[in-house]
């Protein structure tokens, strides 16, 4: 270990927490040495045990806290050490919005090199909890036992659970009878390790405006035996609507096969955005947080600024919530998607509210959008709605080439997010305004909206 490092690892030693991470961890300093600690909070003093030490920083254990802060709180979760999903639960609601605030203006400004960011402070929930309306969970053994809930930090170790704070109530009732008909009849969960065993995950999708419920089985298998005595069971749960069964034999991480069966009702449910009803599958992709995407696609609805005359292209437009939401106020919508299924989806919804000004298209955005673009299809406004990883290169430049008035750029990371706006702000368009949105409570993640404009010079991101 470099000599001069002033900590050692499995050592304690007392130190003050001057701030909070992006994975909402504290960080402070021992004799101007770096140390992230877990679950400590700015303004704390605390005991910590070293962990691992690095070249320039370290990692700690949070063994006592000596002088707490006043912006913690007592998790309402009893899971909350053991499944780590809600890892700033901790931490007073208001602060976590300004946490989310302040990690989207440090993305824009560490990686974007914006100076002077137009961020406006995080849009919450009066209600943080039971805000989810799609749950996955691992099923497994223990002892003989079933095990259903959620994954441990950094491991597929399954914390088994009774209760989650922030999914819907009826998750609850879900589990409980499945672990005990499986308890009940003796039936076999899959094990990663040798791919043996029956039951994998337990999906749930709720509608929160229409009351609906679909509950998806997936299995290592073609049946599930005794299903009647189960089905029975799950029937009776009020709004439930269908029972699927999803076929995956593969020995993957991957959740979902593609074949699906319905061994009750239909298999989907319906929900609504404002006044826009989608029909969601088990496939669909859908907002996980209903109350908070209304809020968050009326906000791009309106930086749009569409009066009605507007050509609008949306990229990576999933099953179409955005695409149809602002077919109510352009000219035409032309929505991109490589999901085929999710497509299929988009045209269902577009007929089912009867928009007849939205074209939809299945193909990876980065072919798609080059050649619609080559084809002389020019937008006025430009809708994107990455995943994770931001936009493709190819995407940005046409975006570039086709110079459309405003952009509305719809984000899940701030820092990819910096990375793109970046890049249009040096090729002509100029940032106007950042509004992040609290989509998901008591998590450090963090969605945003950002609008840009067309100026046709440099964009003015060094301040």
């Amino acid at each position: 270990m470099n000599i001069l490092c002033p900590v050692e690892k499995n050592k304690e030693y007392i130190m003050a927490i001057d701030d909070i991470g992006n994975d909402g961890e504290g960080i402070g300093k021992i004799d101007g040495f770096t140390v992230f600690v877990k679950d400590a909070l700015p303004n704390e003093k605390i005991e910590v045990l070293i962990t691992k030490v690095k070249k320039n920083y370290a990692y700690g254990r949070l063994m006592e806290i000596i002088e707490v802060s006043k912006s913690r709180v007592k998790p309402i979760c009893k899971n909350y050490k053991l499944c780590g999903g809600c890892n700033i639960q901790h931490l007073l609601y208001d602060e976590q919005l300004s946490f989310k605030t302040k990690k989207v203006k440090d993305a824009l400004e560490r990686i974007g090199g914006f100076t002077d960011v137009p961020v406006k402070n995080t849009i919450g929930m009066e209600n943080s909890f039971n805000y989810r309306n799609k749950a996955q969970f691992p099923v497994g053994k223990n002892n003989g036992k079933t095990v259903i809930g959620f994954y441990s930090p950094r491991s597929h170790n399954i914390v088994d659970i009774e209760s989650c704070c922030i999914q819907n109530e009826i998750n609850d009732k879900v589990i409980k009878i499945i672990r005990q008909f499986m308890d009940g009849e003796k039936i076999s969960a899959y094990d990663e390790n040798t791919g043996k065993g029956l039951i994998r995950h337990i999906l749930t999708k709720v509608g929160f405006v229409s009351g609906e419920k679909l509950v998806c089985i997936v299995i290592n298998g073609n049946s599930i035996p005794q299903k009647e005595k189960l089905i029975d069971r799950l029937k009776d749960i009020e709004g439930l609507t269908g029972i699927v069964l999803n076929i995956n034999k593969q020995n993957t991480n991957v959740i979902l096969g593609k074949e699906i069966k319905v061994l009750w009702g239909r298999g989907y449910i319906t929900d609504y955005i404002g006044d826009i009803k989608f029909e969601i599958s088990v496939h669909s992709f859908f907002q996980v947080n209903p109350v908070q995407t209304r809020i968050l696609y009326s906000k791009a609805l309106e930086l749009a600024g569409l009066t009605g005359n507007e050509n609008v292209l949306d990229i990576y437009c999933g099953i179409g919530t955005i695409s149809l939401f602002l077919a109510q106020k352009a000219k035409k919508v032309v929505g991109v998607e490589i999901v085929e299924q999710a497509i299929k989806d988009a045209k269902r919804n577009a007929e089912i509210n009867g928009i007849k000004n939205a074209e939809f298209i299945a193909g990876p955005a980065e072919k798609v959008i080059p050649e619609i673009y080559n084809e002389g299809f020019v937008a006025d406004t430009v809708v994107v709605d990455p995943p994770r990883k931001g936009c493709d290169i190819a995407v940005l430049n046409t975006i570039i080439n086709m110079k459309p008035k405003r952009i509305v750029y719809v984000s899940c990371d701030p820092s990819t997010m910096a990375r793109d706006v970046k890049i249009l702000c040096e090729n002509g368009f100029e940032l106007n305004e950042v509004q992040p949105v609290d989509q998901f409570c008591h998590t450090t993640h963090v969605e945003s909206v950002i609008m840009m404009t067309y100026c046709g010079k440099e964009a003015k991101n060094e301040g």
